[in-house]
């Protein structure tokens, strides 16, 4: 069965990364945004990795969520949007090339919720905008040698519990990154629904957002004061993929709440045993 480890989530902060490494995670996720691509940017997250690396964490990067004043999504049109179909594809490679450095993962949203600019709205229909997610995807998987990983979306463009958008990733042996509030939402907080799919999908996922939710809205709770059902919920996650707590924090730059999840995880965990 698969046994809670403590992954936390920061920003590229001097500050952020202390508060996380004091807890000697076994998992520390990088988010970025675009700052983090500038020349300083840039030489400041290769600080903060040194530091990450020295502490013997396994390391992941959040892919930038926005451009400018939009979402990053990987249906982006290129003939529509040429400026954030570069942003979008050029950073994902920049980061998968440093997760070759440093034998992380470089964890990429297959889509995010239909809130904001209607990217999928610049295709004929969402089946095509769907193809151009999954082909993207296996074009970055084929020069990631294992470190790239793709996260599933509120948005039906990359659903995880729709049962196409399974088949379709099952076939094409993609590394999948499950954000299990996601999945959760996107099924109108339905756990059976939702074990269904975290147990047909096991076996490609690499990595696993653990969070809770009402199953409504994108809220990001501590586990355990959500509508998820972690007591059927672990038995079938991957015992061999890494996890992290993405969790909403009242102060970026302490992680109780990811630290308090961590510990109602352990407590269920222990009583399945």
């Amino acid at each position: 069965m698969f046994t809670p480890i403590l992954g936390l989530k920061a920003g590229t902060t001097a500050q952020q990364v202390t508060d996380r490494l004091q807890h000697q995670p076994q998992v520390f996720e990088f988010f970025l945004t675009p700052a983090d691509f500038t020349t300083a940017g840039w030489g400041n997250l290769e600080a903060q990795v040194a530091r990450v690396q020295a502490s013997g964490a396994r390391i992941v990067f959040h892919h930038p969520m926005r451009y400018q004043d939009k979402r990053n999504e990987l249906c982006v049109n290129q003939a529509l949007h040429p400026a954030q179909y570069g942003f979008v594809m050029t950073t994902a490679r920049r980061l998968i090339d440093l997760s070759k450095q440093v034998d992380g993962l470089t964890l990429v949203h297959g889509g995010y919720n239909q809130k904001g600019y209607d990217f999928i709205g610049d295709w004929p229909s969402l089946a095509q905008a769907q193809a151009v997610v999954l082909g993207r995807m296996c074009e970055l998987n084929a020069d990631a040698a294992g470190h790239v990983v793709f996260e599933n979306s509120i948005s039906p463009i990359c659903a995880f519990g729709d049962a196409a958008m399974e088949a379709q990733l099952l076939a094409l042996r993609l590394p999948l990154a499950y954000d299990i509030s996601h999945a959760f939402i996107y099924l109108h907080g339905d756990n059976d629904a939702l074990v269904a799919s975290l147990r047909h999908l096991a076996p490609l996922v690499r990595h696993y957002h653990l969070v809770d939710s009402m199953g409504q809205t994108h809220d990001s709770l501590p586990l355990g004061t959500g509508c998820i059902d972690w007591a059927r919920v672990l038995p079938v996650l991957n015992p061999h993929a890494s996890s992290i707590y993405e969790i909403n924090l009242s102060d970026q730059e302490d992680c109780r709440e990811m630290l308090a999840s961590h510990a109602y995880l352990t407590q269920v965990a222990q009583r399945l045993s």
